[in-house]
């Protein structure tokens, strides 16, 4: 199979609300990376999260198995530090081998929940 994506993706806004609505955990508050790695390899995987008022966390290490996906919840992160709830961030995610990165988020603090969805952006 042919090897498809880039190296480097950076998804500019991210938020995770502290609360939801409805029944856990699928309906907990989340942003997600949708990872996809049709490579013949693994893809060993470092997000750093930036933020408005603090220095940057990272990196956050992450193993996508060669031609398989990975939808990877923010709020599951937890080394070297848990993602910050109701706080703004951005984040870079750098892979060793070509992936696509697609980008989710589901805020579910009203009854009528909202879902967003958009490729990130590649370098």
């Amino acid at each position: 199979m042919k090897t498809y994506g880039k190296k480097t993706w950076i998804i500019a806004e991210g938020y995770i609300p502290s609360y939801g609505n409805g029944p856990e955990p699928e309906f907990t508050s989340h942003e997600t990376a949708c990872i996809l790695n049709t490579s013949s390899s693994k893809a060993e995987i470092e997000i750093t999260l930036f933020f408005t008022d603090k220095d940057p966390v990272g990196p956050y290490k992450v193993i996508v198995d060669a031609q398989r996906t990975k939808h990877l919840r923010f709020n599951d992160l937890r080394n070297p530090e848990p993602v910050p709830l109701d706080t703004d961030y951005a984040c870079v995610i750098e892979s060793n081998v070509p992936i696509v990165v697609q980008h989710t988020r589901l805020d579910s603090r009203q009854a009528e929940n909202a879902l967003l969805t958009t490729i990130a952006y590649f370098e």
